[in-house]
């Protein structure tokens, strides 16, 4: 026998059928982009020396597979991913948490924190080869620079923002600052979090991409390069296809991480 009511059993039917009706709507949207894209070249209204071909995709993924680089490409771009992220994401929360503690330290350092995101990163790639050196070191310190400082000012914004309430009668209970951080401010602020880390996932891809058209040898983003300067624009759009399908996984990731912290 059921332990939900007919009403409940009824909403969570309704979700269900509402969840399969988007990802229908996705999928649809996507294979009518492709076929129109696809019907376009075939007619002539688009030249494939400019916009490829989905058919002329799929061969080049094949040729790099067959050659062996695929893979190694893609595994090279998702290992700094994931490290630029998961630096990123530490010093993020670490150093928010020390700012919400200590609020004199974070009205010294607001000010810095925001020149410091605003600056434009490609511009920076000279010195950061001269500083870190032309290798993988280059990538990973790119991707953070431009991940790690939002990534502070939004997890930062979040914990200032918690309800003050709950902080008051944390205080009556006379709670240390250590108790009202780890039981009131960081599980108040999961969602906003997991937010922040949404958009660190991005903001570290964007990154890497582009460390590793300023020094890689391997990577997405060095066939991405390569492509340009051989004027091969099947290359260029089939690596830019693969960064967006590595992109979509990462972002899926994240959701369903969110979604057991929920549960």
């Amino acid at each position: 026998m059921s332990t939900f009511s007919k009403e409940h059993l009824e909403f969570i039917k309704q979700k269900k059928k509402e969840k399969r009706k988007i990802v229908l709507f996705r999928t649809l949207s996507l294979l009518l982009f492709l076929g129109l894209w696809e019907f376009s070249v075939k007619e002539k209204w688009l030249n494939t020396f400019l916009f490829s071909s989905p058919s002329l995709v799929l061969q080049t993924v094949v040729k790099l597979f067959q050659t062996n680089d695929l893979w190694e490409h893609i595994f090279i771009t998702i290992y700094e991913t994931v490290l630029s992220f998961g630096i990123s994401s530490f010093l993020g929360i670490s150093i928010a948490g020390i700012l919400w503690w200590n609020k004199v330290l974070a009205k010294v350092v607001d000010p810095y924190l925001t020149v410091l995101n605003a600056l434009p990163k490609v511009a920076l790639g000279p010195l950061i080869i001269i500083w870190v050196g032309a290798s993988t070191n280059s990538i990973i310190f790119m991707a953070l620079l431009i991940a790690t400082f939002l990534s502070i000012i939004d997890i930062y914004q979040s914990f200032i923002s918690t309800e003050n309430n709950y902080i008051t009668l944390m205080k009556s209970f006379h709670a240390t600052k250590k108790q009202i951080f780890f039981q009131v401010v960081l599980p108040s602020n999961y969602q906003n979090i997991i937010n922040s880390l949404k958009i660190n996932i991005g903001m570290s891809f964007i990154g890497v991409i582009m460390g590793e058209l300023l020094v890689s040898k391997k990577g997405l983003g060095y066939l991405i390069m390569y492509g340009s300067q051989v004027f091969n624009i099947n290359l260029v759009i089939t690596a830019v296809v693969i960064l967006g399908v590595i992109s979509y996984f990462m972002y899926f990731v994240i959701d369903k991480l969110e979604q057991k912290i929920k549960r």
